[in-house]
């Protein structure tokens, strides 16, 4: 994926000093690139029977729903808490920088369901693995965990041991 990498900027110090943040917005912005990205995902799904795609707020919503557009499945949207307005299961977890909270639809999956979950960064884990445990309150059965990029010095598989992991870009 050497040409998907050219589109992915560095932006150094953001969002605090010392992070270099990969930013994904020329790929997103460049039709083919983008098009490639969301085909190559397709295209290793494609027979594994997914029911449901869930991706996280914000940019993984940019890969997720398309995915599960190409791929005849649900979109499940993971969002930050007062932003979802059924019945919801949360989540409190630690970022590189900080915590957060995320929250799910307790309808959003059917037991049994095969669920791919999908971001467009691995950095640590801690979000993915707050996803994952989210998934499987549900008794969603999680195929595997894709991403568009993955920063493999950061060790965040680590936190993800019990599941398959795909990435596109590695850094």
């Amino acid at each position: 994926m050497k040409e998907l990498k050219e589109f992915i900027r560095d932006i150094p110090d953001f969002p605090k000093k010392g992070i270099v943040f990969k930013d994904i917005t020329p790929l997103i912005g460049n039709g083919a690139g983008y098009q490639r990205a969301i085909n190559t995902l397709a295209e290793r799904y494609k027979n594994k029977k997914i029911d449901k795609v869930v991706s996280v707020e914000a940019r993984g919503f940019l890969f997720g729903a398309p995915l599960a557009y190409k791929l005849s499945a649900g979109v499940i949207p993971v969002r930050k808490p007062g932003k979802l307005p059924f019945h919801t299961n949360r989540i409190d977890y630690e970022l590189e920088y900080g915590t957060d909270s995320l929250n799910i639809h307790q309808d959003a999956i059917k037991k049994g369901e095969k669920v791919l979950i999908v971001d467009d960064l691995l950095a640590t884990g801690g979000t993915i693995n707050a996803v994952s445990k989210l998934v499987e309150q549900l008794e969603g059965e999680i195929v595997e965990l894709a991403f568009l990029i993955e920063l493999s010095f950061l060790n965040g598989r680590d936190k993800l041991k019990r599941y398959p992991v795909f990435s596109l870009i590695t850094f």
